[in-house]
């Protein structure tokens, strides 16, 4: 279980963040975390991922193994795509590693460099870096970004299946419903200033017109 008890984080004395934040995560969970742009999503993950130890409060449960997908792939643009999963993985072999990039869909990428890939094909590897260290945790934040919506289609089925295999816990910060609905257990939504949950339901007792309303608020 990893338990998130958050009473204040501030970037500048006169600048609080975010404020009162209480989650739980169990084994296995798929959590959305939503919310308008800069109420401080990415700065929670950040808390969780150990980026970022200036803040009140504790989070337990993490462990030492984080994998985190960034808002932009992040990719090394010397290494070809199998040589950037193996500098997180030293010790994996190439045929685990060829196997991470079969289950995203991209193994005939593995010889190919960051710039001859498309943004859709980098996200696809980004996910397979973070899966390579064999995580206790993935972090994703806004891992559709800038993709159209037949790439970003087909990325979020094959990441629904994927993580409905390696049931690692899971918190996706997404601004999409789609995304949400059909990738997540949980829906958290951040809202006031500083940020605090004002949602935490499952999917399955929330409608899409609901969340859709609550977060235009």
């Amino acid at each position: 279980m990893i338990d998130i008890d958050i009473r204040a984080k501030s970037f500048a004395a006169d600048k609080p963040v975010l404020g009162s934040i209480r989650l739980q995560i169990s084994p296995g969970d798929t959590v959305a975390l939503m919310g308008p742009s800069g109420i401080g999503k990415t700065t929670l993950l950040r808390l969780i991922a150990g980026l970022d130890s200036k803040f009140e409060g504790r989070i337990e449960g993490v462990g030492r193994k984080v994998g985190y997908v960034f808002q932009s792939p992040r990719l090394l643009p010397w290494r070809s795509t199998l040589d950037n999963l193996r500098i997180v993985a030293p010790d994996a072999t190439d045929a685990a590693l060829l196997g991470l990039l079969e289950q995203v869909g991209v193994t005939e990428a593995a010889d190919l460099f960051p710039r001859q890939l498309s943004l859709g094909m980098a996200r696809r590897v980004a996910i397979a870096r973070a899966l390579a260290i064999q995580p206790n945790l993935l972090l994703m934040d806004e891992p559709f970004a800038s993709l159209d919506m037949g790439t970003s289609q087909r990325l979020r089925e094959m990441l629904s299946g994927l993580l409905s295999r390696v049931g690692i816990p899971t918190l996706i910060v997404s601004h999409g419903i789609d995304d949400a609905l059909g990738l997540a257990d949980r829906v958290v939504v951040l809202g006031k200033r500083p940020a605090t949950v004002i949602l935490d339901q499952g999917v399955a007792n929330i409608s899409r017109e609901d969340l859709g309303t609550l977060l235009s608020q």
